[in-house]
């Protein structure tokens, strides 16, 4: 069912993972994606073919997220192409774990600014677009770690947390002007990041999680497309976990 039909979105750091996914299942619901992406040319490409493919237009931008001037520029261009901006999802993400007494103050700051800064970067820019059309939706994409916490991720719960404050607060700034404002906290999806895990901390991770999996893509983005679309026109403020009853 095609119920993002003609709709413009923005996701962040899509080129791979989980915000690839979720910008090839907007485009599966009939919604036009732009994406910035920071790196691999290549995988960029790609994802905008792919995007095509399923009869959407597709926007690339090599874009800095923790750059408010760039991103100015960026979400200016998708709406003279698209002639709308309906919703952006916050996606873009970095880590850097450490124990805290072995980081850096740059592994702290570039995880603080990519993760957070940028989500403000984008949801500043954008935001306008949507007060002013009357509609709109931003979701967020956190983690558990910003609700429980995680040794070795100071910086990277710091952030999470961080989008659930913005998450909350933002959605009563822009709530009477029909723009929704969620957040999905995640667990342990199997991605690039999770398959770098050693073994034993995978299997340790596995014993927390009531359902006894880690979670999957497919897991993440039909919510995500579901949280943008008109059936979610009544939830804003939530931060919605998939994360298989981890963080219960």
């Amino acid at each position: 069912m095609k119920y993002l039909e003609g709709t413009g979105t923005i996701v962040t750091g899509a080129s791979r993972g989980i915000g690839r996914a979720i910008a090839l299942e907007i485009a599966r619901r009939g919604g036009h994606v732009a994406f910035n992406y920071l790196h691999s040319d290549e995988a960029a490409n790609q994802l905008k073919n792919d995007l095509e493919a399923l009869g959407v237009n597709a926007l690339a931008f090599k874009a800095d997220a923790g750059d408010l001037k760039v991103v100015r520029e960026m979400v200016n261009e998708v709406k003279r192409s698209f002639g709308r901006i309906d919703a952006l999802v916050n996606n873009a993400g970095i880590t850097r774990d450490k124990l805290v007494m072995m980081m850096s103050e740059e592994d702290w700051s570039e995880v603080i600014r990519i993760n957070l800064t940028g989500a403000f970067n984008f949801s500043r820019a954008a935001v306008f677009n949507m007060m002013k059309a009357k509609r709109g939706a931003i979701l967020n994409i956190s983690s558990i770690s910003g609700l429980v916490g995680m040794a070795g991720q100071v910086n990277y719960s710091a952030s999470k947390a961080g989008l659930i404050g913005m998450t909350k607060a933002l959605a009563k700034e822009v709530g009477r002007h029909g723009v929704r404002v969620n957040a999905l906290a995640l667990g342990f999806i199997e991605t690039d990041m999770t398959a770098a895990l050693p073994e034993e901390n995978r299997a340790a991770a596995l014993n927390m999680i009531p359902l006894g999996r880690f979670g999957r893509i497919e897991d993440v983005a039909p919510m995500a497309a579901f949280m943008l679309s008109d059936a979610a026109a009544y939830i804003t403020g939530a931060v919605i976990q998939i994360d298989g009853g981890l963080a219960m």
